[in-house]
């Protein structure tokens, strides 16, 4: 019965999702997927980079979100820039999905010397997204039985279209430093139907209201200070490095802030970060209350290994809001690879920055 009582819970969440803005996936391990965090990190590692990273989020549940990417960038001195691409597919619920969402985004970053040590980018992305509606696995109550459970036909309507594609545009800004680097980034600051149809499943005017994927807005800054370094043309076993990072992501009704603390002890890396996701109060036009999202905070641990051309990761968040006993946590996995140059580059630094 707890079984059902999940399943039962895991549709309600789903439609909750689809009469409401939805909310893009977070990942723990910011710089190990850098396109994902921030367009304009294509092409900061110069040379070309796969990153594959993989999160599912809150396993002990039923309805549990699993999240999967896959991207490739690299710079260009004939475009005075980087390119790259995304790969997403984001999975809610179990088996194959109650709603699954699939999107590419190509990228551009364009790379301005501001001074000796300070250089800037400046990144445009295009964003295709499909969102496919899984109907045969979604349940309702008019399903269930007092005492067999889910016996009975579902009298709700099936959608005509069970796909919704849309476009969009966003944005991102980079300046870095040898030890100091920052950013911005304005995901989705222009989205629209390719198909002319409301983005929520919903025919009702409740849905269309909130037929808007909202901008997801993230500010980062961190630091990298060798400690111990034999050379400073390349990374040998022995070299001790810190690096002490601030994330801010908000989309519309959340905000989420993450302190974190990498040390890197060449070639094992380990870290920590704390997100802190303050309670937010839902008001409509009148100023009347509708609800409160109460945001779980979670404390976030997560270990690397990084030899030459590969990184790896694994990194977990250990929920610590009212759900801490039952959802599980998330786990996260990261690999990048690291290929050689095609072709000799002018004299351009890379961006030292964490690599999980």
């Amino acid at each position: 019965m707890h079984k059902r009582i999940f399943i039962l819970l895991t549709a309600v969440m789903a439609f909750a999702c689809m009469r409401v803005d939805a909310q893009d996936a977070l990942f723990s391990q910011f710089y190990a997927n850098p396109l994902y965090l921030n367009p304009a990190m294509a092409g900061t590692n110069v040379c070309p980079r796969i990153s594959l990273n993989w999160r599912d989020q809150w396993p002990n549940l039923a309805g549990n979100y699993m999240t999967t990417t896959a991207s490739f960038d690299e710079h260009f001195d004939k475009i005075y820039g980087g390119v790259g691409i995304i790969l997403m597919h984001d999975r809610a619920g179990a088996g194959s999905g109650y709603l699954n969402t699939s999107t590419i985004s190509p990228m551009y970053s364009l790379k301005i010397k501001i001074a000796k040590k300070f250089n800037i980018r400046m990144a445009v992305q295009v964003d295709f997204q499909d969102k496919y509606l899984n109907w045969t696995d979604l349940t309702f109550p008019d399903m269930i039985d007092p005492r067999y459970g889910f016996v009975y036909q579902t009298n709700e309507i099936q959608p005509g279209n069970l796909h919704r594609w849309r476009a969009g545009f966003s944005a991102g800004f980079l300046g870095y430093t040898p030890h100091l680097y920052f950013g911005f980034a304005a995901h989705h600051f222009v989205s629209f139907a390719l198909d002319g149809q409301a983005d929520s499943f919903l025919e009702n005017s409740y849905a269309e209201t909130y037929d808007v994927l909202p901008v997801k807005w993230t500010a980062h800054i961190g630091a990298h200070f060798d400690l111990k370094r034999k050379s400073k043309i390349e990374t040998n076993f022995g070299d001790i490095s810190m690096s002490p990072n601030f994330v801010y992501q908000h989309q519309r009704y959340f905000n989420y802030f993450n302190f974190g603390l990498y040390m890197n002890f060449y070639p094992f890396t380990i870290g920590a970060w704390y997100r802190l996701s303050p309670a937010y109060t839902i008001k409509d036009e009148a100023n009347n209350v509708m609800g409160k999202i109460n945001n779980s905070d979670a404390f976030i641990l997560m270990a690397g290994l990084e030899y030459k051309w590969i990184k790896f990761g694994y990194s977990y968040d250990i929920t610590l809001g009212p759900l801490k006993s039952e959802t599980g946590g998330a786990h996260e996995l990261s690999l990048q690879f690291l290929l050689p140059c095609p072709e000799k580059h002018k004299s351009i630094k890379d961006l030292k920055c964490p690599s999980f």
